[in-house]
């Protein structure tokens, strides 16, 4: 969902991470989209398919965070840029919002990955994945027949 927000204001020990591909899953709510178009292919792609984490620095870096908060004034950061939006004239952000967003292809693909999402669920890498989380080990894939 971060992906949908407008400004992102992260923990200093904020660590990121897209578990999609290690769970035998794909990525969802239009992110398959977005993180690319944020932060370009191969580090979605890296993001995406090796599932690591991501500390507050780096996704301040590479376009994903606007801000790292120490710890303890994360909220008062958050509150006090919330409080400088709402203090612009709201139907010109909104305006401004709409332009900046393609609404009707982040529904496509939303839908698109609704739909893959589902199928990899009923998988037999997916139930090996949830498996091996729920026995606290490693999932193999290697006995699971490709397809």
């Amino acid at each position: 969902m971060l992906l949908h927000c407008d400004y992102v204001v992260l923990a200093q020990d904020a660590q990121l991470i897209t578990p999609f591909v290690n769970l035998a899953l794909v990525p969802e709510a239009a992110s398959s989209y977005l993180l690319p178009l944020r932060i370009g292919h191969a580090r979605a792609f890296q993001m995406f398919a090796l599932g690591e984490p991501l500390d507050a620095n780096t996704a301040v870096a590479w376009g994903i965070a606007n801000k790292v908060s120490a710890n303890d004034q994360l909220r008062a950061d958050a509150r006090r840029m919330a409080e400088k939006l709402a203090a612009k004239p709201a139907g010109s952000l909104s305006a401004m919002k709409t332009l900046m967003r393609d609404a009707e292809k982040l529904v496509a693909q939303m839908n698109s990955e609704s739909a893959r999402f589902e199928e990899r669920l009923a998988s037999a890498e997916a139930r090996e994945a949830f498996a091996a989380f729920a026995e606290k080990r490693k999932p193999d894939f290697t006995r699971i027949a490709k397809h």
